[in-house]
């Protein structure tokens, strides 16, 4: 395993967000963490990336407890963490943006994987780019940096249609460049790419399996739930 959560817990504001959630991600794979609105994806990402502290439960990283670890030492550690909405680069280039923490010259490379040309090289990273475009080279970026451990939180969301493919193909190419994936999602097409699936319910995991099974469990429980964040204590 590459990464381990056991017994996590956060409280925000007297809410308990994540409720002793348990995740094993296999190292070389693409994990996909399946959920409606409000489960706890978005901040199960940030508690793995240490932007929040657990209040209880321990993370391991090749082996290593990171629980305390900063997010700067997990970043050195090879984790990466891809927004669900994508930071605005005010005053840099594309080019500029996607070359930080990236030894390779060639960054046209890395545009043309996620279906993007050169001429975005010269454009200016800003408002003026779509939702599409922004997560194309926000993937880009992580393709840059070759991770150990890519969490990629949402990067489905709020973009065109046309360029979901895209955003697909850049999953399967930071996974193909040696990098295992943590893909967070609500979309069962986004989820269905992965090697293994968990559906989050109220901060916890409550199935595990091949992404087929757990995506027509979701179809049939989660989607429309009568016990919405809320998991059914028989499951």
């Amino acid at each position: 395993m590459i990464l381990e959560a056991k017994g996590l817990s956060l409280i925000l504001d007297g809410n308990r967000v994540i409720d002793g959630l348990d995740l094993e991600v296999e190292a070389g794979g693409i994990h996909s963490i399946l959920g409606v609105n409000g489960t706890g994806k978005s901040t199960l990402a940030y508690i793995l990336m240490g932007l929040y502290r657990p209040s209880g439960g321990n993370i391991a990283f090749e082996g290593r407890d990171i629980t305390a670890a900063t997010t700067t030492e997990r970043a050195k550690m090879g984790i990466t963490l891809a927004w669900q909405e994508p930071a605005k680069f005010e005053g840099l280039m594309v080019e500029e943006y996607i070359s930080i923490g990236s030894s390779n010259t060639d960054i046209g490379e890395y545009l043309n994987m996620v279906g993007l040309s050169n001429r975005y090289l010269d454009r200016m990273a800003d408002d003026k780019l779509s939702g599409g475009e922004r997560k194309r080279i926000e993937l880009a970026s992580v393709l840059a940096m070759e991770p150990k451990l890519a969490i990629l939180d949402e990067p489905d969301s709020g973009i065109d249609i046309p360029s979901v493919p895209f955003i697909i193909e850049a999953i399967r190419e930071i996974n193909r460049r040696g990098s295992s994936v943590l893909l967070i999602t609500h979309s069962e097409e986004v989820a269905g790419i992965a090697d293994r699936t968990s559906i989050i319910c109220a901060g916890r995991i409550i199935k595990t399996g091949r992404p087929e099974e757990a995506c027509q469990y979701f179809k049939e429980h989660c989607r429309e739930c009568d016990h919405i964040n809320l998991p059914d204590p028989g499951i």
